[in-house]
């Protein structure tokens, strides 16, 4: 049974999004929500028990329990997805977040610069020069 949105044929899952986001699942919940939500800064949208949505540009981060930590990044096989922060400069972003206590590895590529650093469980966190033409709106 096909159904369609009144007017609106549906022809692919894309139209029928409305916001898009990111589940992570964290060991140490409350030392990431305080990361996500204090030390980066993004905005709370919601709270239930055991988990807060953040918003997350135009869509959102929601910290829930069940995951698993690391002290140290977690590799590939067990976090393949990194989270990116696209800004307008990066060494700027990462002085902010070094102010506030983040180690962030600072590398330059010819195709941009970028920022690495870590939540409290071992996901893997990057800055990104957002000037990049790729993530601008002239390389729409």
């Amino acid at each position: 049974m096909s159904h369609q949105i009144p007017n609106n044929p549906v022809t692919s899952l894309a139209s029928l999004v409305r916001t898009h986001g990111i589940i992570l699942g964290t060991e140490r919940y409350e030392a990431c929500l305080s990361f996500y939500r204090d030390t980066l800064g993004l905005p709370v949208w919601f709270e239930k028990a055991g988990l807060c949505c953040l918003r997350f540009g135009d869509g959102y981060l929601m910290i829930e329990t069940g995951g698993m930590a690391r002290d140290t990044r977690k590799p590939n096989s067990e976090n393949p997805t990194m989270l990116r922060f696209n800004v307008e400069d990066v060494s700027a972003a990462a002085d902010l977040l070094e102010a506030k206590g983040v180690k962030v590895e600072r590398k330059q590529f010819a195709w941009g610069q970028v920022g690495t650093f870590f939540d409290p469980d071992g996901n893997a966190c990057e800055l990104k020069n957002a000037d990049d033409p790729f993530f601008s709106d002239e390389g729409a």
